[in-house]
Order: C-alpha cells, then structure tokens, then sequence
C-alpha cells in the first residue's frame, strides 16, 4: 500500500486517512501509467522521477478535500493525477533552470539526459497532464490552464530578477506562483469535483497559496541546513545555482559587517567554498527570523479555513499546514 506523506500522518481520523490511503493507491498506479510512453527512450525520461516516489502532497489534497463533499466522484482520481504530473513537469524544468543534479535522491534528468531533452520531457508531461484534464469539465480546465500561466510567469519572473520592487517581495511573489498556485488548485479540485459547496472554494484557494509559500520557505531553510540524505538535494543547491532565498534575501537586508561579509561570500560561493558558507549561515540569526516568518505564513493559512465546516477534512488540512513547516525534507 502506498503510504501517506508524513505530513498526514498526525490526522486523528482514522477512517478518513485510511480512505485517503485506499484510493492514493489507485492514484499512484495512474500516475506511473500516465508517465510511461509506447517509446521506450521516452518511457525512461517520462517516467524517470515519478518512479523515484516523491510525496505525493498534491494529489493527497485533492483526495482530501474531495471528502468536502463526495469523494467518490470518478472525477476525484483524475484530478489527483493531473496535480502530480504537472508538479513533476515543473521539477524537470526546474532542475534544468537551477542546474541541481540530484533530485529524489536520484540524478537530475538534465544530469542524464541533457537539458534540452529535459525540458522537452517536462514539456510532454504538461501535456499529459493539459490531456487528462480536458476531460473534467470546462471549469477544471480553466482552472488548470491559470495556474499553468502562473506556474511560467513565476519561473520567468524569478529568471528576470525584481528589477525596480523589492526583493523579498517580488521573491514571495514568484514562490506564490510557482509553488502556491498549485497546491491551491489541488485542495480547490477536490472539492470542486466532489460537488461541495461553492463557498469553499475561496478559501480553499487562499489555504492552498499560503501554506504553498510556507512549504517554498520551509524548503529555502531545509535546503541550507539539511545534507542529500535527508532531503534528497544536495546541500546549498540555491546558493550556487543564485537562486535567492528567504534567510539570503533576509541577510541583504541587514548592514553590519559581519551580515555584509557573508552574503558576499554567498555571491561567490563555488563547491570548495560552499560546506564553510553554510556553516556560517546556519548560525547567523537571519535564520530565525526566517523561521518565524514561514510559520506565520502556515498560520494565515489555517486562519483562511475558518468558513469551512468543522470536522475531519479541516482538521486535517490544519494538520498539514503546521506540518510542512516542521520538517527536514
């Protein structure tokens, strides 16, 4: 049976997590079918990190608030792939853009392959993914194609850089787009497919954009304190790609010297230098200030669910917010 992400697991509703856990079984056969292609190069570039697992956080939200209303709508199980498959499109051209060699705890598809067929296979996943979703009815396919724009203008708008606006703004921005935007449509899918009531798929969506800007952060801070054991990247991955985040835009903003020196060397790091900058960072207190401002993130997102019914589906969504930013991977 395929298990549910840790970040479930503290859910008191026994039968709801064993629900879940029925049909995330279904749903991850579909995904590895959907993955896999009659060519068998493209087979093993397709289905290249589906097969090394993941999380599966997004289809989970679509299983889980489907049960906002009937989770055994035929539409749930579709939606729940279509969310996987567009998350793994945007990690292959991800990797490819931030140039990370592992991913998964396997070897980047750019690493095996090369970039160019790495973004093409990310591209053959999108449209899987646009495929699948054509068949769930006109408002699920307007829904998917918004977040498919955000999805490319957050990845453009970070390429591009803040220009004129503040750093640490445009950067929430771009991770609201990037990550935010679908993890917000998983939880509003379910629902939506389910037949629940319309009045939640607000604040499903304010839910789902702000514990998806404090899953990006909690990862900007495992990123700099955890090894390739834990969370399947190596360590620093952001900083030597120039990636900015959280505790590195923090740090710009602070003047003393030893603040100064620091992001300087992060600007320089290389892979000789990179084991000595983390160490520092790690200690520096931009860290803590990073911390506080991710967990107030996941705090505004329970506070968003407040409209929704009391029961075993909020209850578990609040589980999960607090959730992702306890973590080490």
């Amino acid at each position: 049976m395929v298990l549910l992400p840790k970040q479930f697991r503290s859910v008191a509703d026994a039968n709801l997590l064993r629900a879940i856990e029925s049909k995330l079984e279904e749903v991850e056969n579909r995904i590895q079918a959907a993955t896999r292609h009659t060519e068998s190069m493209v087979d093993s570039m397709a289905n290249h990190l589906a097969a090394a697992g993941g999380k599966r956080l997004r289809p989970v939200l679509v299983l889980l608030t489907s049960h906002l209303g009937d989770p055994a709508a035929p539409e749930v199980l579709d939606a729940a792939v279509v969310m996987e498959i567009t998350h793994l499109a945007t990690l292959y051209h991800d990797d490819v853009m931030d140039q990370a060699q592992t991913r998964r705890g396997v070897d980047a598809a750019h690493m095996v392959w090369g970039n160019n067929v790495a973004i093409l296979t990310g591209d053959l996943l999108f449209a899987r993914a646009s495929n699948i979703v054509s068949d769930l009815g006109e408002e699920a396919l307007k829904l998917q194609a918004k977040v498919f724009e955000q999805l490319v203008l957050g990845q453009l708008h970070e390429t591009i850089g803040p220009q004129s606006s503040d750093p640490l703004e445009h950067y929430l921005e771009v991770v609201r787009d990037k990550t935010g935007s679908l993890i917000a449509l998983s939880a509003r899918l379910g629902a939506l497919l389910a037949g629940a009531d319309r009045s939640y798929q607000e604040p499903l969506q304010a839910f789902g954009e702000k514990v998806g800007v404090a899953f990006q952060l909690a990862d900007d801070l495992i990123d700099i304190r955890s090894s390739a054991s834990e969370s399947g990247k190596d360590g620093g991955t952001d900083i030597l790609a120039g990636v900015p985040t959280l505790p590195t835009l923090l740090l710009t903003k602070r003047d003393d010297a030893e603040s100064s020196q620091l992001a300087a060397d992060i600007a320089a790091a290389n892979e000789t230098t990179i084991a000595s900058v983390l160490q520092r960072l790690r200690v520096h207190p931009v860290m803590q200030e990073a911390e506080e401002i991710t967990q107030r993130w996941a705090a505004d997102a329970i506070k968003a669910i407040e409209p929704l019914p009391q029961g075993s589906v909020k209850s578990a969504l609040e589980a999960f917010a607090k959730a992702v930013v306890d973590r080490r991977g």
